[in-house]
């Protein structure tokens, strides 16, 4: 899985390349990050941070990682209980066959284990497909239609995808088995000390001697950490035992049992799991800084002026100044209302002052407007005065708006920009400043302004009313 940061930032490129509006405008947290110092890798999580500056980002992405990880939580716990359960089932009469127990505690464990070694030894350096997107997908556990639960929803699938993901579900397997075992062994210690048990073995093949060899090759182990084994008199008394047995034969079997279960079930396993958190951390998924969405931004980061005296700025492009006709305008807003009704007299009061030569079509709002407009156009020979409030965006859906009015107008297209007075400018009573909100308002707006002279110069669509000039 990414980072937290690294899954932020690649969010947001996600989101910033499907047009998505930011609570705050990339291009100006981009243009401010220019001459900050740091990593190229810091300075793309510090954006992405500054780009989502209420939150809403990060919140989704918490949201599905702290589902995923409650989920893995929440398997642990009944993995543990039902290993508690299971053995306190088994171990309900006084006098306990030791081997069968013991192959009901580590056998299917033991097998399990080995298979998972052997799988790992055969597909070692191979790349190899998981099943765990589809085990913990997120689209199960978040829903929403929205596009930042959308894009976060593809970015989990994504990681879930990748080649180190193997390790991570086994880990989560191993931690799986690591609570079962865990279960087991504080059932053995509760019932150990609260019941007192006999311990026996059986067997119509194996000799006492044979048996005596079994049990001290497996108690080997637990002996070299201090537990308990039964020696060869313990083992030879404890055949067919069907009644209580001396306190210290039953604590030495007893001692083997919980020995075994910790050294050859849970210390495996442990190891196991350790190992596969190792592999998953040398084989995390890393953000990819050399796709042409990042470098486009360290590059422009990287642009320096070498020699102040000789360096030229091209001018930047303006939209060309309109020219009003004499016939009928017709005015229309794009997507926002405008503050005043009749906000088309500021930018017509040098051409035309007769009202009744305006005709007023409203808001273009969706795809019935539009059609309803482009019908009116082909009708009727006017001049169109469209008003754009800075909110908008020069996107591609909006520049297709464009597009078509002034294809179908047949007097042109020329654009008024209306100022945005939400935020107004607050000056000091003492020093008459602006204060630090007006001022980023301001450039924000400046910077708003420059986007749409780009994009009507490239159209040729006049613009009227040049607020910021």
């Amino acid at each position: 899985m990414l980072s937290p940061q690294d899954q932020l930032t690649e969010l947001v490129r996600t989101l910033e390349t499907q047009q998505h509006v930011f609570a705050t405008d990339p291009l100006l947290i981009t243009e401010k990050l220019q001459n900050e110092e740091g990593t190229p890798l810091q300075k793309l999580h510090r954006r992405a941070s500054r780009i989502d500056s209420n939150g809403a980002l990060a919140g989704v992405l918490g949201k599905i990682d702290a589902r995923i990880k409650g989920i893995m939580v929440v398997m642990s716990v009944v993995w543990c209980l039902s290993g508690f359960l299971g053995l306190l089932t088994l171990l309900q009469t006084n006098v306990v066959n030791f081997f069968y127990v013991l192959v009901c505690l580590l056998g299917f464990h033991t097998i399990m284990l080995a298979g998972w070694l052997i799988m790992t030894l055969i597909n070692q350096g191979k790349q190899t497909s998981n099943g765990f997107a589809s085990f913990v997908s997120p689209s199960y556990l978040i829903r929403g239609k929205d596009d930042v639960t959308k894009a976060a929803v593809t970015l989990y699938e994504r990681q879930l995808q990748h080649s180190g993901m193997r390790w991570y579900l086994g880990r989560f397997s191993h931690q799986l088995w690591l609570a079962t075992l865990t279960g087991m062994l504080l059932a053995i210690i509760f019932l150990l000390i609260v019941r007192q048990y006999s311990f026996s073995w059986e067997s119509t093949l194996l000799s006492d001697q044979a048996l005596i060899t079994l049990t001290q090759v497996l108690g080997w182990l637990p002996s070299m950490v201090g537990f308990d084994v039964p020696d060869s008199t313990a083992i030879v008394q404890s055949r067919l035992v069907t009644d209580a047995m001396p306190l210290s034969v039953a604590r030495q079997w007893a001692g083997l049992l919980v020995g075994s279960l910790l050294m050859y079930g849970i210390v495996p396993r442990a190891v196991a799991w350790g190992f596969c958190a190792l592999m998953f951390r040398r084989k995390k998924m890393r953000l990819d800084i050399k796709q042409p969405y990042y470098q486009k931004i360290l590059n422009f980061w990287q642009r320096h002026v070498v020699d102040a005296d000789d360096f030229q700025q091209a001018p930047a492009p303006m939209a060309p100044k309109a020219t009003l006709s004499a016939g009928k305008k017709l005015v229309a807003l794009l997507e926002y209302p405008a503050e005043h009704d009749n906000w088309w007299q500021s930018g017509l009061n040098a051409g035309t002052t007769n009202n009744t030569n305006i005709e007023n079509f409203g808001i273009l709002d969706d795809r019935n407007d539009m059609a309803r407009l482009k019908t009116y156009l082909d009708e009727h020979p006017v001049q169109v005065l469209l008003g754009i409030h800075f909110k908008a965006l020069p996107d591609r859906g909006t520049l297709r708006k464009l597009d078509q009015i002034a294809s179908h107008a047949k007097h042109g297209l020329i654009v008024q920009l209306l100022e945005d007075h939400s935020l107004t400018e607050h000056h000091n009573t003492d020093n008459d400043v602006l204060d630090a909100g007006s001022e980023s308002h301001l450039e924000k707006q400046h910077v708003r302004y420059q986007q749409w002279q780009t994009a009507l110069s490239a159209r040729n669509i006049a613009l009227v009313n040049n607020l910021l000039t």
